[in-house]
Formats: structure tokens, C-alpha cells, sequence
């Protein structure tokens, strides 16, 4: 009888212990929920889906939001206690604005372990634009911006050189020229911090001293018909033939021209004084996330910066080049990807890349500042 009662409770507790073992391999998946805000997706989708395929117990939910309205949206998960978004990937706009309004957690330095040595592996130019925000967010894509401007040559016949030719050639040819809304648009920001350079305003890094910029783009407002809310509207009504010229940036010029959005014979120029004004995208980490979900947070963004991932933002010219660490050429990209930025490149452009100086965007209350000033001295036709 003795027997049989222990011979019972030893299979009992293998019972158990087995029905233990098999409810820990059928744990849930993490869920980790994305909001991109900046078009990331295009350059680094595939690196999320690698990640998602090296780690099987994370569910990726990819949601694609506006900058504008992203920071309201994660005080409102913090303010009911229930963070559900994990990573955000933006621009400047949300970078800045989280940043002021200090929705995101600080991730650097105290997580190294997750990154490497970053002062060493990152790019100049894409290291300065992380200092900027104090390890609030990670640089993981880089491009030398704007300010460019791109053109039909079959409808501009003379180019402007200056920033006076150009408001001539704006006031000849009114509702032909075209730049989004700073605050959601890249190309629309790198126009908006380049003019002072260009025109010599007294402090470029201060939006409060802009006395010339801010008089040009009321003047050049009387030959604009909107601001779009997007960039992408604008290559869309130059494609349609709408737009004779833009506002632009390297890479979505060269992006256009590669997806067919704007034709292939379409050309850019810069005009004297340019100053690169460089553009970057970041990773953020909302604050109010449980231990699981910021660990699988700070490995999505780590494994974004590792180079073979890097070589992924190459994509189709979208932030051209994209990579934001050091020692990741175009041959590490996809052999696709490379043929196309290869026919779309021109040398002109390469050569603007070493040719004009280069600065980082403003600071995050600078740029909340210049793009409040904008909306409220120029942008009253703003457009969805």
C-alpha cells in the first residue's frame, strides 16, 4: 500500500511538472507595437521582419502614425497607465516634440550593453545629431537633407541660383513651386533651417533672430497656393504635372525618381550659400514600459544598428545613403536596391555631398519653436 500511494505522488509531480513545462513553451508571444512616424518602414522593414524571424516570441505590430499627432497619443497611454506602444520611429518633428514634452525614456548611456561602442561606430554627422537629444532617442538612418530643390527640366528652362532668383521665378510662374509643412516634412524643415544660412540671418540656430527668412517666406507665400501636410503630396502633383519645381532633399529625390512618382528625367540644383541641413531618423523608447517589453524594445533597436541591417536603409534611395554607422558601402546592400540607386544617381549630387558645408538640425525647442513661428506667420493655407 505504501508503495502504490508513493508511486502515485512521483506521478503526480511528473504530471504536474510536465503540464508546467508545456504552459511555459505556450506562453504568449510579446507583442511589440511599432509606430512609425517618418517612413522608416520603407528602409528598415526588412530588418524588423529578420528580427521578428530570429525571435520567434515577439509579435510585431507595425503601425504607421503622423508626427503631429504621435506625442499626444503617448501621453495619453502614459496619463491611463498602459503604454502599448514600444518603439517609435520618427524625424526630427516627434524626436523634438517627445523630447520637449519628455515622453521618452533615456536610453543611452545607461544601456550600452545593447549598442556597442556608438561614439566610435557612428558616423560623424549622425553622431551629432544624436547628442542633440542627450540619449533620448538613437540614431539608426542618416542622410545629408537639404536644402535641394528638385525640377522639371522640360518646364523650368532657367534655374535659379540665388535665393532672389528663385522668388523671381516664384513670382513668374505663381502656384508652381511647392514645399510641405515644416512640422511634418522633411524636406519642408531642411528648406525652412536652410534659408537663414543662405539669406545670412544673424544666428541660424535661433528662429527668434530669422529677420530675413521669415520676411522671404511671407513674400514667397503670395505665389504658393497650399502647404500639403506631407511631402509626399508634393512629388505627387509635380508628377502630375501640377508643380513645376520643389523644396526637396537627397533622398526623396532620388526615391521619387527610382519609384517612377516623378520622371526620371526630373533634375535638382542648390542655391549659393547652401549649408547641408542633415537629416536623421530616430528610435524612441516611450516611458511606462513593463521590464519585458523595454528589453525587447532596446534589442529591436540595437539589432537596427548592426551593419548587415544597416545595409537595408540603402532601400530605394528613400534616405540616401541611409547608413548611420561607419564601414556599411552600397556593396553590402541588396543587389537590387544597388542597381536602381545607381541608375538614379547623379554626380552632380555625390559632388554636393562634399561640396557644401553641413550642420546639424536645430535643437528640440529651437525646432518646436521655428516650426510654431512658421505656422503662425506663414502656413495659413496649411492642406491636409
Amino acid at each position: 500500500m505504501k508503495r502504490f500511494t508513493w508511486l502515485s505522488v512521483l506521478l503526480v509531480l511528473v504530471v504536474v511538472f510536465s503540464l508546467f513545462a508545456v504552459c511555459q513553451g505556450a506562453s504568449k508571444p510579446i507583442a511589440l507595437q511599432i509606430i512609425d512616424v517618418a517612413g522608416s518602414k520603407q528602409m528598415v522593414g526588412e530588418a524588423v521582419d529578420a528580427f521578428a524571424a530570429q525571435n520567434p516570441n515577439v509579435k510585431i505590430d507595425y503601425v504607421i502614425g503622423t508626427a503631429p499627432e504621435l506625442p499626444a497619443k503617448i501621453k495619453a497611454q502614459q496619463m491611463a497607465g498602459n503604454v502599448e506602444t514600444c518603439v517609435v520611429f520618427t524625424g526630427y518633428d516627434a524626436m523634438g516634440s517627445g523630447f520637449v514634452q519628455r515622453i521618452w525614456e533615456r536610453i543611452l548611456p545607461e544601456r550600452k550593453k545593447y549598442f556597442g561602442n556608438l561614439d566610435k561606430d557612428y558616423l560623424p554627422a549622425a553622431k551629432a545629431a544624436f547628442d542633440l537629444f542627450e540619449g533620448y532617442g538613437v540614431v539608426f538612418a542618416w542622410c545629408p537633407g537639404g536644402p535641394m530643390f528638385t525640377y522639371n527640366p522640360d518646364k523650368v528652362k532657367t534655374v535659379p541660383k540665388t535665393a532672389a532668383e528663385l522668388l523671381e521665378w516664384c513670382k513668374a510662374n505663381p502656384g508652381k513651386f511647392m514645399y510641405a509643412r515644416p512640422a511634418n516634412s522633411g524636406p519642408g524643415r531642411a528648406f525652412l533651417q536652410g534659408l537663414p544660412y543662405i539669406l545670412g540671418d544673424k544666428n541660424p540656430k535661433d528662429p527668434k533672430t530669422w529677420d530675413k527668412t521669415w520676411a522671404y517666406l511671407k513674400e514667397l507665400d503670395q505665389y504658393i497656393d497650399y502647404y500639403p501636410s506631407g511631402t509626399g503630396i508634393t512629388f505627387r502633383e509635380m508628377g502630375e504635372g501640377t508643380r513645376y519645381m520643389l523644396a526637396s532633399h537627397l533622398g526623396w529625390d532620388m526615391n521619387q525618381r527610382i519609384l517612377g512618382t516623378i520622371p526620371a528625367s526630373s533634375q535638382a540644383f542648390f542655391l549659393d550659400k547652401t549649408t547641408w541641413v542633415n537629416d536623421s531618423h530616430f528610435a524612441c523608447m516611450p516611458k511606462g514600459l513593463d521590464k519585458e517589453h523595454k528589453e525587447q524594445a532596446l534589442k529591436l533597436i540595437g539589432w537596427l544598428l548592426k551593419p548587415k541591417m544597416q545595409a537595408y536603409n540603402y532601400d530605394n534611395g528613400y534616405f540616401y545613403p541611409g547608413p548611420a554607422i561607419k564601414n556599411v558601402p552600397i556593396t553590402m546592400a541588396p543587389a537590387d536596391k544597388q542597381t536602381k540607386i545607381k541608375a538614379a544617381m547623379r554626380k552632380y549630387l555625390d559632388d554636393a555631398i562634399t561640396k557644401y558645408p553641413s550642420t546639424t538640425q536645430l535643437d528640440a525647442e529651437a525646432l518646436t519653436t521655428a516650426c510654431d513661428m512658421w505656422d503662425k506667420l506663414v502656413g495659413a493655407k496649411i492642406k491636409k
